[in-house]
Formats: C-alpha cells, structure tokens, sequence
C-alpha cells in the first residue's frame, strides 16, 4: 500500500473529530486518578486558582488544562488509549507512514521511542513490533544512569547508520568492549524511586533546608537537593497537607514560597540532631558502582599519540614512552623510582591525561541512611557541560552528578591511614570518602613513597588485596563493611630502591617498575633552550657549555632534570636585583652555581 492509497486514519481511530474540514479540537481532560487534589494548582486550595486554567471538569479539584498523566492502572490505560493526545497522534501517524513506505524495515521514526524511555503504548504500535518494543523497554540500566551510544557513522555508501530500530535502540546496556566507546551520561530521573531515594529521606533534606534558609521558593529547594521540580513540587503539597510547611507568599512560573511550621521546626531540630547535610540528595550506592564500570580505566588503551599528547609539555625519550605506554594501559599499578629533580612526580601528575578527558561522580552517595561526600573541590575539578548541541542536549541530566576531569590525586608525606578510611564527623553526622574512592577512574599518586607519617607495611596491608582484586571493603561508622571498587592507576613515586621498600610479595602486585634516569647532555642542553622561552631569557648556547665544561664535568657533578630551570630562576633574579639586563653570562652561573649547589656538593 503506497502513502497515496492510506484514508485519513483519524476518521477511524476518532469518528467525529476534527481532519482538517473543521469540528471539535477542544482540549481531553483525564480525570485525577488519585482522587485527590494532589495534581491540583496549589492556590486551588486558598480559593484563588487562576482563572486561565479552565474548568474543573474532573470534579476533585483539578485544573481543567493539565496534562494527562501516565497511568498504571487498566482504566487508566484504556481512557489514555480512547483519546490519546496531538502528540500520541503524531508519532503513530508517522509510524504508519514509515510502515506503508517500507514495510520489511520496521524502524520507528524518531519521536516515538526515546532513550531509556518505556513510553511507548503497545496499543499504538503495530502488533508485529510488540515484541521487539518490550525487549527494548526491558533492557535498562539500573538506576538512573546510562550510557550515550556512539554517534552514528557514515555508511559506505555515504549514508549514516541509524539506531532507530527498537531492539539496538540506545535503551539496551551495552557490552564490556562498548563501554569504552560511550560516553556515560546520568539521566534526571523521573521518580523517587528511578532515583533510588524514599520521599521521607528527601523531605528532611528539605526540612532541614528550610530550618537553615527561613524560606524558600520550591524551585530553589529542587535545586539546593538537585532533583526536578516536578518531584519536589509534589512532595511540598504533601509536607502541606500533613503541615509541616505553609505558603509563605506566591512566586513567579506558578510557584509558591514555602516556610516551616512549628511542627515542621521541631521535626528539622531533631534531624539536625543527627545529620546536619542537606544538599544534593545523596546517590545510591549501587547507581555509583554501576556508574565506575562504565567509566573505568580498565577499559581505556591510550596510544602513543595520546602519551605525546599527555606528556607534551615534559621533555620524555622514545625509550621512557615505551616503558610508560604498556604500565598505563595496564591501569594497574607501577613504580617510579630515581634520583630526586628528575620528574618522577611530573610524569605522575600526568599520566591521567592519557586516559579519557571527562567522568561523572556523584555529590553524595547514600549508605544506608549514611551521607558520604565524595566531590571534593580540593581534589576534583568540574568540567562543566559545553552549551550547543550534541547527544548530551538530547538528554536532561542528573544534577546530583557532576562532571569533572579524570581525577588526579597525589598523596605525599602527609599520608596517614585515616585518609585511607571513611571519615566521620560525629558532630555533623557527615562521611567524608577516602582518597582512593575520589581517585577512582583516574590516577592516585603516592609521592615521596617510604617517607609518610604510616609505616610502609601499613600501607602495603592495606592496599595488598585491593590492587589483586579491584575492590575495596571500607569500615562504616555503625560497623559496617561495604564493597566498593578501587579501580584507578596506583603511582608509587619515590627516591630509594623499591627492593630496600617492600618485599616481594606487594612488588608481584605491582607489575611494573620504571626507573627516571638522569638526562644525557643532549637532553640537558634541550632543557635549557625551552625553559629560556618558558622564562623569557634569550638562549646562549655558549654560556651554557660555559655551565657544563666549568661547573659540571670536572667536578663529575651529575644532570638533573630541574636544575635548568632552577638555575636560570638563580640567574634571573640576580639581575633584577642588581637591575640588569636578563641574561645568560658565564659570570652569572658562576653565582647561580655557588648558591645552588653550596649544601649539595
């Protein structure tokens, strides 16, 4: 059957409605299926509703302009399916259209099936294509986080692929070698429970918001707890009705200013007794597990390309790339060693870059009643979302992630094996993660290896069976063990031997060993001519064989990979000491070199 030969469908899906010659096009109406004036405008109840929204035709307090809402219920479905809205009517429009036009394809136009959604009504779509339509809407992720697919590719023929097709629609979890090639995006969720949270736990945080503001539109307490408007809208008419909260003024978009009662005050006192947190509603600890696998490093391979790239501004041999390369696709673990000023640390703190640019973690994550802070500023930068197209735009996101850059944490001196567990503060109430929860997806540095304030085998315990196993198991504050993962590239950067360090044992777990070597002349004189453009010196090469010949080969003194740029700081602030033109003169080394090397020999 062509398009031409199709009737109007409409004169037989809906007999006696508009097709174009004129009719009825008055607006549907479905009644409140809870029976309450919980869908209500909120000013409804006060009396003064405004008069725009039409009448009540639903008879329980309803405005006469809201949308239908979805249904689980038969009846519900059935009046959904008598009189469908313009929408609805639309995409199973185009579906027959699609259908009449290329019946074996069997795709589904764009419109009619979203990603992740489960919207679609088996009665508005052919009955050959149920099946395949509820195969997809089986196929979610749990929780509320998903992957993005791939962007579609040009065909040979210079078409594009298209993923249209309900069974490989983007609402199918992808496979362990696709991970690698998606981009994790968590989705807004669209219920409580889809966001893994009761509406008790999110009405104290509200409660406690309100304690702390005084007052507060409902939109700006969707945003303090990161959740849609749509949900907390709902849950304040509740906490009205049980009055915990009262209309403290009207505010604009059809909102309302929200205050606490005295009931409300009394019940965010005790809360705060015991938690004082209320900010972005806390996820799901399963949500964050499923949201690592999807963006471990496990399944990142940089390339050299990506290493030159990572490693652009350092000054790196072929030989060092090629002992770097295969250790950071391992995504396990290795050893930098050497003598100090050589860039060991350097090399560390850049190692990530390798690896993809973005991940998304969560605000908070939910223990068990428990809130465990796991952003921190000090550690994570944000990476806020590009504005303009693209895949992220076709999708509302969930504000309790953030996205960040692939997260880089070094520990030096300073670490202890309290930074190693789950910090709780008994007057907030609050967790605070350990470092190497932040650091998961990324890169944890430990610099300075064998001189922390912990013992060596302290750590080495600590960390035996994680690196084996790729999980953790963390110690709560009501004695509780949870399993996390531990899914980062472990750097061990130190100055001594890892032999005189750790025993065979913790060495086996860390496959590989890499020595920084001093830079050969060659390299040390490259050294010198960029750090002169870094600084704004002009180079002369003369008075750097003037360095080398004086200061270096007769006293067998060896090349560091920092003392370039620490004796031209020597040299520049000389000069503008005794005002004078910054430059390279053997008789300013020869200062340089008196103080730099004075104690070190």
């Amino acid at each position: 059957m062509s398009k031409r030969s199709l009737p109007d469908v409409r004169s037989f899906l809906f007999p006696g409605r508009d097709n174009g010659n004129g009719g009825d096009r008055r607006p549907t109406v479905e009644p409140n299926r809870r029976g309450d004036k919980s869908t209500a405008d909120p000013r409804a109840e006060q009396g003064n509703a405004p008069a725009s929204r039409g009448p009540n035709t639903a008879g329980n307090g309803s405005a006469g302009a809201n949308v239908p809402e979805a249904s689980n219920s038969p009846a519900s479905t059935s009046a959904n399916a008598a009189q469908p809205n313009e929408e609805k009517l639309n995409q199973l429009l185009a579906r027959i259209n699609s259908l009449s036009s290329n019946p074996a394809k069997g795709e589904a136009p764009a419109g009619i099936m979203a990603s992740g959604s489960s919207a679609v009504s088996p009665s508005a779509t052919p009955t050959g294509n149920r099946q395949a339509i509820n195969a997809a809407q089986t196929q979610q992720p749990s929780g509320n986080a998903q992957a993005l697919p791939e962007p579609a590719k040009p065909s040979a023929t210079g078409g594009v692929h298209s993923s249209s097709n309900p069974t490989t629609s983007a609402a199918a979890i992808p496979t362990a070698e696709e991970w690698a090639e998606t981009t994790f995006v968590p989705r807004e969720p669209q219920s409580f429970v889809e966001a893994g949270l009761t509406e008790s736990a999110v009405e104290e945080l509200l409660v406690k918001f309100l304690m702390a503001r005084g007052d507060a539109s409902g939109r700006d307490a969707a945003m303090q707890v990161k959740l849609p408007f749509a949900l907390i809208n709902d849950l304040l008419q509740r906490m009205k009705r049980e009055q915990l909260v009262y209309f403290r003024g009207a505010s604009e978009m059809n909102d309302y200013v929200y205050q606490l009662t005295e009931f409300g005050r009394e019940r965010a006192k005790r809360l705060i007794d015991h938690c004082t947190y209320f900010g972005a509603a806390p996820v799901p600890l399963n949500q964050y597990i499923a949201s690592v696998k999807a963006q471990t490093i496990q399944n990142q391979h940089p390339t050299r390309e990506d290493l030159e790239f990572a490693f652009s501004d350092l000054l790196i041999n072929t030989h060092m790339f090629d002992r770097l390369g295969p250790a950071i696709n391992s995504g396990r673990g290795l050893f930098l060693y050497g003598f100090p000023g050589n860039g060991k640390t350097s090399i560390a703190e850049r190692v990530t870059a390798a690896f993809g640019k973005y991940i998304w973690i969560p605000r908070a994550i939910s223990l068990d009643g428990h809130v465990m802070r796991l952003f921190d500023p000090m550690n994570h930068v944000e990476a806020p979302l590009e504005s303009g197209g693209g895949l992220i735009d076709q999708y509302k996101v969930d504000k309790r992630w953030i996205r960040v850059n692939r997260p880089t944490i070094v520990a030096g001196g300073e670490l202890t094996m309290e930074n190693l567990e789950v910090t709780y503060n008994a007057v907030t109430g609050i967790s605070e993660a350990p470092l190497q929860l932040k650091s998961n997806c990324g890169t944890l540095v430990i610099d300075d290896f064998g001189r922390q304030r912990m013992r060596t085998d302290e750590l080495l315990n600590r960390w035996i069976v994680p690196l084996e196993k790729r999980y953790d198991f963390l110690n709560m504050s009501n004695g509780k063990k949870i399993q996390v993962p531990f899914d980062q590239l472990i750097v061990f950067s130190t100055n001594l031997e890892p032999k005189d360090l750790v025993d065979d044992a913790f060495l086996r777990r860390i496959p590989y060993k890499i020595e920084v070597p001093n830079p050969t002349e060659p390299e040390f004189r490259e050294l010198f001519k960029i750090m002169c453009t870094v600084l704004s010196i002009a180079h002369d090469e003369q008075a750097i064989t003037y360095l080398i010949e004086t200061h270096y080969k007769p006293v067998e003194r060896p090349f560091r990979c920092c003392q370039p740029r620490d004796l031209l700081l020597q040299v520049r602030n000389f000069c503008k000491y005794k005002k004078l033109k910054v430059e390279l003169k053997p008789e300013y080394f020869d200062y340089a070199v008196e103080n730099y090397f004075a104690v070190m020999g």
